[in-house]
């Protein structure tokens, strides 16, 4: 006998659960969401990006941001650490040097504001929770869904633990896991799979006092890029006083203990002098955290009456603050094949077609974007100061990566790649990273 019976259940409270359960209840879906956490917690990935206006404006939540004060995010920068050097190719100069964009310069459909946000994601996480509340969804923190059996075409038992140590058990029609990258089902399935390249990890914490004015647009986000193959770091305003820091760089690079880790992090800063100076009159403010085995992938998004959203059904890297808009975004495209399937009553894989391809196109794109991005991010600064690209990478930037599987810009990006790899001679030949274009085929031909 089950204590509750529902049309959906969802495993995990935060962006991609959270909207989900919003969508869901707006359309008058019965929902529970199981979130294992008690919120507000600490979580990575502070900065987002523009098309997650879309979901926000759907859901009716832009209200609560502006209320929450975020700092507004007009854009981004990345920053090097020799814009002096400037050498030569087939198309034209091409300096190593720091470059921005501005979110405002390419219009965007049903984004009605030249911002996005960066979040304190405990409190941002909090507020689109409860808002899934708010709207009908039926919320359960600290709930630990714990087992799951697939009874048959209609009908998906799970097993709940609650903080007083006490078990329920939960019927649904279909289930998604939203569980981020503890990736719940992912693993009880065995369907995971980890990027052999993009073993990426992540070493962040807070600062206070840290003087962002000293930079040309304080409020962007920032990208630091320093001299450690693969390695950068984020600068994100977190509220007028705290700014967060992180280094991200590959597993291969990273120290086994914390004190190792901290003066790494320390080395990296230090080679980006006018960073160093900033950053110690500053005041860290929390724990050094670590964020490991970053990008993964699943075999399968969908099955019979399961769907896989968010980061619990991949992550790619951390590089253009994709992770919080891909969460909300399949979120935005699942609820839509949910709620028509139970309509039809159809619970089975092929009613999330849309879904699961819609997806996949979008975040494989981002996968190519970025795997060019570390394999000569040289040509990144190039394309975004043309003319001719500039508008089709800030489409990028701006998570419009959905309603293309082809584009021509990473076509031609890899075309250039492809030109300077196979030949020793090119001037962009020593400026290739260790990322080959033959390792991520591996990795792409099983998805």
């Amino acid at each position: 006998m089950c204590d509750m019976e529902v049309d959906v259940i969802i495993i995990g409270g935060g962006p991609a659960g959270s909207s989900m359960g919003s969508y869901l209840a707006k359309s008058g879906v019965k929902c529970i969401i199981f979130e294992k956490e008690k919120f507000p917690r600490p979580h990575v990935g502070e900065s987002l990006v523009p098309s997650s206006t879309r979901v926000f404006n759907e859901l009716n939540f832009i209200p609560k941001m502006e209320k929450a004060g975020f700092p507004k995010k007009f854009g981004a920068a990345w920053t090097t650490y020799n814009s002096d050097q400037i050498y030569h190719h087939d198309f034209k100069d091409l300096e190593e040097s720091d470059v921005d964009i501005r979110f405002n310069e390419r219009e965007q459909q049903d984004v009605d504001q030249p911002y996005t946000y960066h979040v304190d994601r405990g409190l941002f996480d909090k507020l689109l929770l409860e808002h899934a509340e708010e709207l009908g969804a039926e919320v359960h923190q600290e709930a630990d869904v714990f087992h799951v059996e697939f009874v048959n075409k209609d009908r998906v038992e799970v097993k709940v633990r609650f903080p007083d140590k006490e078990e329920k058990k939960y019927a649904c029609k279909i289930l998604v896991d939203a569980s981020g990258r503890n990736t719940f089902m992912g693993n009880k399935l065995k369907i995971k799979i980890k990027d052999p390249v993009f073993n990426q990890c992540a070493f962040h914490t807070w600062f206070t006092d840290f003087d962002r004015n000293s930079f040309k647009d304080p409020d962007f986000i920032y990208i630091h890029f320093i001299p450690v193959s693969n390695t950068w770091m984020w600068q994100i305003p977190i509220n007028e006083t705290t700014t967060s820091f992180g280094v991200v760089t590959q597993k291969d690079n990273f120290p086994n203990t914390n004190e190792q880790r901290e003066a790494f992090f320390w080395d990296c800063v230090a080679k980006r002098p006018e960073l160093d100076k900033q950053l110690k009159k500053a005041k860290r403010v929390r724990p050094y955290t670590v964020e490991g085995d970053y990008s993964y992938a699943m075999t399968e998004l969908v099955k019979d009456n399961l769907i896989l959203i968010g980061d619990a059904a991949r992550f790619v890297d951390p590089i253009f603050s994709s992770g919080v808009s891909v969460a909300l975004n399949s979120a935005r495209f699942a609820s839509r094949d949910i709620v028509e399937a139970l309509k039809k009553g159809d619970h089975t894989a092929t009613s999330f077609d849309t879904y699961n391809k819609t997806i996949r196109a979008g975040v494989n794109n981002w996968y190519n974007f970025i795997k060019m991005y570390y394999r000569l991010n040289v040509l990144f600064t190039y394309f975004v100061n043309q003319p001719k690209y500039r508008l089709d990478i800030i489409k990028f930037l701006q998570g419009d990566v959905y309603d293309d599987t082809a584009p021509k810009l990473l076509k031609e990006m890899e075309k250039i790649i492809s030109q300077v790899e196979s030949n020793p001679k090119h001037p962009l030949h020593a400026f290739l990273g260790n990322l080959t274009s033959n390792s991520f085929n591996v990795f792409e031909k099983k998805n």
